[in-house]
């Protein structure tokens, strides 16, 4: 018998991932998320006046992404305006975060069923269009991390923890090449999770537009490094810039019961830490420790991970650090081949985990996304027989 305070996964799906300036460049961001939505709650026979609560993560909310892109997006689904939206920031960890916060919630019986979700278009809004001539930097924060009128950069941060792990640049590709290699080979396992992006009832994107079917890894060992001052990390060994939306729909016991509702997982535990905001992204690492320590497992007890590559590095120095076998991490590929649309991960990575892990017959499955600022967030979930 579960506990009242169990929370469910009803379902988990996401929109295929555009290449910037690809497929999605005219799909506007709250339509991207809207139609995901609709069509996600029709499929599950849910009355979406029963829906609490909207919560979806979105980075750069400015522009098309601005003025509430969970309540806009709902609205443009043509759903209740008696249902409310929040949208929330917890940068690339955002939808892992509206998770969280839905989780939280439920176990509060502030809601008996609510959506996390979350959204970017990285074309129409490109990173960083919340910074203009009004700078985050303050005097306090340069005298503490020596910035100057630059945000703290994640491309540093890759290198300084590539280094510190001693994880050379062929490590790091040979990690992205075999992003590729596992994402192409998931392509039809990856069709269950998705929901095609449809214009005037015409398909115009069915599946990841930035998996490449032939991946070279000598041309990836030639790649110079974008970043100034930066040697290691390439455009190759770091995750695409790119277009989607993602969700999940989550219950508790009552609701599940009330509107015979099947649910396809539980959530475990979930949670959030900070680190250094220089290095920035080795927060994998204490989250998954701390997801552990809360749920009372080890990490043997885990079946299977995703670990968000947003750069090759970090599942590398999380690999090594938590002796976890590749073989484990990221078996479908990762953010590297399929794309990072920043808002949308955390509930692309859900969806992506239900999917290995009933594909996989496997039981429980551990999710941990650095994030800028030197954050990062992370679940534990468990698939239902």
């Amino acid at each position: 018998m579960e506990s009242d305070k169990t929370v469910y996964i009803i379902d988990a799906k996401r929109t295929p991932i555009g290449k910037r300036n690809g497929s999605l460049k005219d799909v506007h961001p709250v339509d991207l998320l809207g139609n995901l939505i609709k069509e996600t709650v029709k499929m599950n026979s849910i009355n979406p006046e029963n829906i609490d609560d909207v919560i979806a993560g979105c980075v750069d909310q400015i522009g098309n992404q601005a003025i509430n892109i969970a309540r806009n997006a709902w609205l443009s689904a043509g759903f209740p305006e008696s249902v409310p939206g929040v949208t929330v920031d917890r940068q690339c960890g955002s939808s892992l975060q509206s998770l969280q916060f839905a989780a939280n919630g439920i176990v509060a019986k502030d809601y008996g069923m609510a959506i996390a979700c979350g959204v970017e278009s990285m074309t129409r809004v490109p990173m960083f269009s919340t910074i203009n001539e009004y700078t985050p930097i303050t005097d306090s924060l340069r005298s503490r991390y020596g910035l100057s009128d630059e945000w703290f950069s994640q491309a540093k941060g890759a290198e300084i923890i590539a280094k510190k792990y001693n994880i050379s640049r062929q490590d790091m590709d040979l990690l992205s090449y075999n992003s590729h290699t596992r994402a192409n080979r998931a392509r039809e396992i990856f069709a269950r999770e998705i929901i095609p992006v449809k214009s005037d009832e015409k398909i115009i994107l069915k599946e990841d537009e930035g998996v490449r079917q032939n991946p070279d890894l000598e041309k990836m060992n030639s790649l110079a490094s974008p970043f100034p001052g930066i040697t290691m990390i390439t455009a190759g060994n770091s995750s695409q810039i790119s277009d989607g939306a993602s969700m999940a729909i989550l219950a508790g016991q009552e609701a599940v019961d009330k509107f015979y509702l099947k649910p396809r997982a539980k959530i475990i535990a979930t949670g959030a830490v900070a680190v250094d905001p220089v290095a920035m992204l080795e927060g994998p690492i204490p989250v998954t420790e701390k997801l552990l320590k809360r749920s009372g497992r080890d990490i043997g007890d885990i079946d299977v991970f995703e670990v968000n590559e947003a750069f090759a590095s970090v599942v590398l120095a999380w690999e090594k650090e938590l002796k976890v076998s590749p073989e484990k991490v990221n078996i479908n590929g990762g953010a590297i081949a399929l794309g990072h649309p920043l808002g949308a991960t955390g509930t692309r990575i859900i969806s992506t985990m239900l999917n290995i892990l009933e594909t996989e017959k496997m039981k429980t499955g551990l999710i941990a996304i650095c994030e800028g600022g030197g954050m990062a967030n992370g679940a534990i979930i468990e698939r239902l027989e």
